[in-house]
C-alpha cells in the first residue's frame, strides 16, 4: 500500500485539478489518496463558493479515497499558514509516502523565486499591495495584481494548456465588465472611456453596495491591462425600454427629476439572455412574442418582455422592491418603515439593515434564506417555514398574472436562477392556479434540474420553459459585438 498525500481547496473543481490528481497517482504509484481541504471558508478566510461537503464529494468521486478538513485558523491563514497545517497533518497520519503540489508553472526554480521573495517583502511590494488592498480588493487578488505590477511573476501565472485558458496577458483584447447601476444614463452595453466611469460614479448613491467593487474591477484591469478595451454591462439597462408609466412612482413628479427616484429593475442581463433563449427553443420571432422571465433564487425579479423589449419588471429603485426575496422584504406598504422605526426607536441604517438583510424568507421563516434549508424545515412540520415558501410562491403568481394583463396575453412563462432552475417543486406550485391563462405543467417533463427543458404540457396555450441563465455569455457577446464595430 503507498499513500499519496494532496492539499487543496477544489473551489471549485476544474479540469486542472483532475489532471493535477491523475498525474499524481501516476507519478507515485499510489493506491490510496488522502486530501487535506479546507472548509466552508478558504484562504484568508472568504466563503468557500461551495459547502465542504459539496467539495469533499467532489474529491472523492474524482479519485481522492479520504479527505481531511484543515483546522479553521490555519484554512483562513495565509498561504503559509495553510500549507504548514495542511503537511503537519499528513506528517501526522504516519502514513503518507509523498506529497504532491501543483503549479501554474512548470518551473520549480522560479515557483520558490517567488517564495522567496514573498517571504522577505520589501518596501516597493508592501506600498503596491497596499494601494490594491485600498481599492477593496481581497488580499489574494490584491497578492496576485501587486506581483503582477511588479512583474514578479508573470512566468508563473500564465495559465496552462490544461485548463484551456489564456498563456499571457497580452492574448486579451477586451474585457466585459458587469455593473449593476447605471441609472437613465445607458440603455445598452458601453466602451469604458472617462466620462463613463465618471457616470458610474455618479450613481454609486443609487448601489453604494454594488457600484463602487465593479469600478474598482474596471480600474483594477486597466491598470494591470493598460491597452486592452473594456466594456460595461449593465442590469439596468435592459429595462430602460419600460415605459414611463411603468417605471414612474405616484410620488411628487419633482423627486423624480431632483433625485432620479423611478424604477430601475435589475437583472436585466439575465432577463435578456433567457427571454431572447425560449425563443430561439420555441423557433419563434422574439420581436413578435410575449414572454414573462423569472429570475428565482436569493435575489428574485420578474419581467414582462415584449417584443423583444422590457416593459415592466419587479424590482424597483433598489433590488429590495417586489418578490419575497432571501433576506428582503419585497413589495410592503411604505408606512410599515415610519411605525416600525417609531416603536422601536431604529435609525435610518438600522431601519435599511432590517429591510434588507433579515427580512424575506429568513424573516419570516426564522430558520434561513436558503430555500433548501426552509424546505427542509417545512418537510419536517415547520409552519413558519412552509408559511416563508407559500409567501413566496403567491408573489411570482400574482407577477406572472399581473403582467400577462399588462402584456395582453402571454406565449411563455421562463423559469431561471438559482430556484427556477433546480427546483420542480416550486415551478409545479407557482403555475398551479394560473390554468385559467393557459399554463399547464407537464409533471415528468418538469422532473430536471439546470438544463434547457419545456416543462409545460402538450396542450398547454402558454409554454413553460426551464432555462439557466449565461449573463456571462451576454457580457462576452455585448463585449465581442461592442469591440468589432469600433
Amino acid at each position: 500500500m503507498k499513500i499519496l498525500g494532496v492539499i487543496v481547496e477544489y473551489n471549485p473543481f476544474h479540469n486542472g485539478h483532475a489532471y493535477h490528481l491523475e498525474k499524481s497517482i501516476s507519478m507515485t504509484n499510489a493506491t490510496h489518496t488522502i486530501a487535506v481541504m479546507s472548509g466552508n471558508f478558504v484562504q484568508r478566510g472568504e466563503p468557500a463558493l461551495m459547502d465542504k461537503w459539496t467539495r469533499a464529494k467532489i474529491a472523492v468521486d474524482n479519485g481522492v479515497n479520504l479527505v481531511i478538513e484543515l483546522p479553521f485558523a490555519n484554512a483562513i491563514s495565509s498561504a503559509e499558514k495553510f500549507a504548514f497545517g495542511s503537511v503537519f497533518l499528513l506528517n501526522q497520519l504516519n502514513i503518507v509516502n509523498d506529497i504532491v503540489f501543483g503549479s501554474e508553472s512548470g518551473n520549480v526554480d522560479l515557483v520558490e523565486t517567488i517564495a522567496e521573495y514573498l517571504s522577505t517583502e520589501n518596501e516597493e511590494y508592501k506600498t503596491t499591495l497596499q494601494h490594491f488592498l485600498t481599492e477593496g480588493l481581497s488580499f489574494p487578488a490584491a497578492r496576485d495584481l501587486a506581483l503582477r505590477k511588479l512583474k514578479i511573476n508573470s512566468e508563473s501565472l500564465n495559465s496552462n494548456d490544461i485548463l484551456g485558458a489564456i498563456k499571457d496577458l497580452s492574448e486579451i483584447d477586451a474585457c466585459g465588465h458587469r455593473v449593476v447601476h447605471a441609472g437613465e444614463k445607458f440603455s445598452g452595453s458601453v466602451l469604458i472611456t472617462d466620462e463613463v466611469m465618471a457616470a458610474l460614479e455618479e450613481c454609486i448613491e443609487l448601489a453604494p453596495l454594488h457600484n463602487p467593487p465593479n469600478i474598482t474591477g474596471v480600474k483594477a484591469i486597466q491598470e494591470l491591462i493598460p491597452n486592452i478595451v473594456n466594456i460595461g454591462v449593465f442590469d439596468t439597462a435592459f429595462h430602460q425600454t419600460m415605459p414611463k408609466e411603468s417605471y414612474i412612482y405616484p410620488l411628487p413628479y419633482e423627486y423624480y427629476k431632483k433625485y432620479g427616484l423611478r424604477r430601475y429593475g435589475f437583472h436585466g442581463t439575465s432577463h435578456r439572455y433567457v427571454s431572447a433563449r425560449a425563443a430561439e427553443l420555441l423557433d419563434m420571432d422574439y420581436n413578435n412574442m410575449k414572454i414573462i422571465t423569472c429570475h428565482l433564487g436569493n435575489g428574485a425579479s420578474v419581467a414582462a418582455i415584449k417584443n423583444g423589449k422590457s416593459v415592466a419588471t419587479s424590482m424597483g429603485f433598489t433590488p429590495l422592491e417586489g418578490l419575497a426575496m432571501g433576506t428582503r422584504t419585497g413589495d410592503m406598504d411604505p408606512a410599515i418603515v415610519t411605525f416600525l422605526m417609531g416603536k422601536e426607536n431604529l435609525t435610518i441604517q438600522e431601519m435599511d439593515n432590517i429591510l434588507n438583510k433579515k427580512s424575506g424568507v429568513l424573516g419570516i421563516s426564522g430558520v434561513s434564506s436558503d430555500f433548501r434549508d426552509i424546505e427542509n424545515a417545512a418537510d419536517e412540520g415547520n409552519e413558519r417555514a412552509q408559511l416563508a415558501i407559500d409567501i413566496f410562491r403567491v408573489r411570482v403568481k400574482k407577477y406572472i398574472a399581473a403582467y400577462a394583463a399588462v402584456m395582453g396575453g402571454v406565449d411563455a412563462v421562463v423559469f431561471t436562477a438559482g430556484l427556477g432552475e433546480n427546483s420542480p417543486i416550486d415551478r409545479k406550485s407557482i403555475c398551479e392556479g394560473l390554468e385559467f391563462m393557459g399554463v399547464e405543467i407537464d409533471d415528468e417533463a418538469n422532473n430536471v434540474r439546470g438544463k434547457d427543458t419545456l416543462i409545460s404540457a402538450k396542450d398547454s396555450k402558454v409554454k413553460v420553459l426551464l432555462i439557466p441563465t449565461n449573463e456571462e455569455l451576454m457580457i462576452a457577446r455585448d463585449t465581442k459585438e461592442i469591440v468589432e464595430a469600433l
